[in-house]
């Protein structure tokens, strides 16, 4: 489930979907935090039951490599960004600068993965970024810009696990029929 990445996309989905539903108070966000909840368990459970256990195989070397020199300049630049929002007092700048910086850090993954179609998560979430950098720089709350963040990008990313899951349960469907066809 970790290896197709489905766990990961569903766990920081989830933590999107937490910084939009901090939008809301009450019964509203603990209805939403439920209800984000319920989709990442979901998705873990359906890659469990439909993803091989192999699914995404062992990283060769190169490429573990490559994908921790990816994700440690990602989470340097995470760290830069809430140290200087933070330092400089634009503290509501810290999501929508992740989510670019996220979003970018599709593009080499798709590379180092050979999987093109994360090409759309790094669309998507740089979008979702760039959404809450035009909110605050035409004056909406800071509430918003985590609504428009954490929305889109939790969105984006449960998007692509149920994609990946999607795929992985045709393929298997196919396989069946395939060997029922065989048989016959």
């Amino acid at each position: 489930m970790f290896k197709s990445g489905v766990g990961f996309l569903a766990l920081f989905g989830l933590g999107w979907w937490l910084l939009g539903s901090s939008a809301f108070d009450g019964l509203t966000q603990l209805v939403l935090v439920g209800v984000g909840c319920a989709v990442m368990v979901g998705l873990m459970l359906a890659a469990r039951r439909f993803l091989p256990s192999s699914a995404g195989g062992p990283f060769p070397v190169d490429r573990r490599r490559r994908f921790n020199q990816i994700n440690g300049l990602q989470w340097l630049l995470i760290i830069a960004i809430a140290a200087v929002c933070r330092h400089v007092g634009v503290p509501v700048l810290v999501p929508p600068l992740i989510a670019i910086v996220v979003g970018l850090h599709f593009l080499p993954l798709a590379a180092v993965f050979e999987q093109p179609r994360l090409r759309i998560p790094a669309a998507l979430l740089t979008a979702s970024g760039a959404a809450g950098m035009a909110v605050w720089l035409t004056n909406g709350t800071d509430e918003t810009v985590r609504l428009v963040v954490g929305l889109i990008s939790a969105l984006s990313l449960w998007g692509m696990a149920m994609w990946t899951v999607a795929g992985a349960a045709s393929a298997a469907g196919q396989g069946a029929g395939n060997k029922r066809s065989d048989g016959a």
